[in-house]
């Protein structure tokens, strides 16, 4: 009898602790970027000193520079850009796909859900079993990718689409694989071992994206 009132007081004190867990100690809590970011985000601004204006973000209303390589201009609504997002668990990203253009393959450490807005693209991701599950997305769809799943997007259309995407984290990081490897220091017969190309296409690719030989 003893042992099972003991788990009872157990089961309910883990309850209260998950509960307890769960629930934020304040409604908000915008970023004071005059800070380093922490573990569990930004420190926060004074309350009295913020306004409506604090909470509004209108960066995502105009299209970003897609003048490079992959045709794709990008704005983001990240806690750096959007302070407000500090803590919230969500943010979200402006994408411009020229025709022809893609998003290169990535991952993000969060989950994503992508929403068309103009266009026709090309979506999919990679599992970890390296299986592909890719749709083409046409106007109104929407496409869930998976936590930390490297994924991409072609422009299948005839005009330049728009997507927006938004992830459940205030800053959800992206890891573009090309990018990381070619603009990164690492040296080419690395490089030339862990990815199969030759030495000729690694400098090449170091060349565009600013990678040391």
């Amino acid at each position: 009898m003893q042992i099972m009132d003991a788990q009872k007081v157990i089961i309910i004190f883990s309850l209260f602790i998950s509960l307890s867990c769960a629930t934020n100690v304040v409604d908000f809590c915008v970023a004071d970027l005059s800070f380093p970011v922490g573990p569990t985000g930004y420190p926060c601004r004074n309350p009295a000193k913020l306004t409506g204006d604090d909470f509004v973000y209108s960066g995502l209303t105009v299209a970003g520079n897609g003048s490079n390589i992959f045709k794709l201009a990008t704005n983001v609504a990240f806690d750096v850009t959007f302070p407000a997002l500090n803590g919230q668990g969500l943010s979200m990203l402006r994408a411009d796909i020229g025709v022809g253009g893609v998003v290169p393959l990535h991952s993000h450490r969060v989950t994503e859900l992508i929403y068309m807005v103009e266009g026709t693209m090309i979506s999919g991701f990679i599992n970890s079993d390296n299986k592909p599950y890719f749709k083409t997305l046409n106007k109104g769809d929407i496409m869930v990718i998976p936590q930390g799943s490297y994924h991409f997007a072609i422009n299948t259309g005839k005009t330049p689409a728009i997507a927006t995407a938004t992830f459940s984290s205030a800053n959800p990081g992206i890891h573009v694989v090309t990018t990381s490897i070619a603009g990164s220091n690492l040296r080419t017969d690395v490089i030339q071992k862990i990815t199969l190309l030759d030495a000729r296409q690694i400098l090449q690719l170091k060349k565009i994206f600013g990678g040391s030989n």
